[in-house]
């Protein structure tokens, strides 16, 4: 029974973690249609740009307020959305959503290379540490088990996020304004809408997620190049079981994946990584749409 408590935890608190990379990655889908390949890299820019923004906040006696430190995090990933989403979407993806599938694929690809590169030349090739967020809140016990608070923060987050969202796009103007762009950009179009304005928003918005998730993961890890070809892997077999596109699916697709991590690292560690293409392969075997993709009408 506490070996079922521990995976529960443990699956609760990475699938929360996944969910918030996860759904900035499906919402760009939804909208724009693009399967943002360069979606692991911005991750990973808003996880340097923490670390540094954490690290000068220390510098320059921002200790005295301790949990100031939070929304410096929020901050840098809202710096990262705010200078990488218009520059990436007006300047590079707005001229190729006339183009094919695989063209957008390939130069989001390009993008990733990029900004990789880019995170070298900015930050160097070592590891940034910043722990200090992560210790902050203590720890708590469950059972015979200590966990730390921090952890618990980041399911707070992604409740938060994904309800905002939710309500944003059901129950505001602005949302409706893109759930018909999602449904007929050429009808929104001819009825008013600015669909370019809805595509920079949208692509904007994304980015800030996973730059969150960035930010969010910082205090947990040591920062370093690569982290964000491993997080973009699994974030595609997230929306992939939830359905492309799906804010719901993505909830569901990342609680699956988290409770199949953590199962497997608990019984049989050697197939962490596997358990999660498992989960993935038996939901497309029965669903190749995704759990909560909706069967669309073919236009002609």
């Amino acid at each position: 029974m506490e070996l079922l408590a521990v995976i529960l935890v443990d699956g609760l608190i990475y699938g929360a973690w996944l969910f918030i990379v996860s759904v900035g990655l499906t919402l760009v889908f939804g909208v724009l249609n693009i399967l943002n390949l360069a979606h692991g890299s911005i991750y990973a820019i808003g996880a340097y740009a923490t670390a540094s923004a954490v690290g000068a906040y220390y510098m320059y006696g921002g200790g005295s307020f301790e949990f100031g430190v939070y929304l410096v995090m929020v901050l840098a990933a809202l710096v990262v959305a705010l200078l990488l989403g218009p520059l990436l979407e007006r300047g590079l993806l707005r001229h190729f959503y006339r183009r094919d599938h695989v063209i957008l694929v390939l130069v989001t690809y390009g993008v990733f290379l990029i900004l990789e590169d880019l995170i070298k030349l900015i930050w160097g090739v070592s590891p940034l540490f910043v722990t200090e967020p992560y210790s902050l809140l203590g720890n708590v016990e469950i059972g015979p088990l200590f966990y730390v608070t921090y952890d618990f923060l980041v399911i707070a987050v992604a409740i938060v996020v994904g309800i905002s969202i939710w309500y944003w796009l059901n129950r505001t103007r602005p949302g409706k304004v893109i759930l018909a762009v999602i449904h007929d950009r050429e009808m929104s179009q001819t009825m008013g809408i600015n669909v370019n304005r809805v595509f920079m928003i949208s692509f904007s918005l994304g980015v800030f997620l996973a730059a969150l998730g960035g930010a969010l993961t910082a205090p947990m890890i040591s920062v370093s190049p690569g982290i964000g070809v491993n997080v973009i892997i699994v974030a595609f077999a997230v929306v992939i079981i939830g359905g492309l596109g799906s804010i719901e699916g993505a909830a569901i697709g990342a609680l699956f994946v988290g409770l199949a991590r953590a199962a497997s690292v608990h019984l049989l560690p050697e197939a962490e990584l596997f358990s999660i293409y498992l989960v993935m392969a038996a939901v497309l075997i029965f669903r190749p749409e995704g759990l909560f993709q909706k069967t669309q009408a073919r236009k002609i």
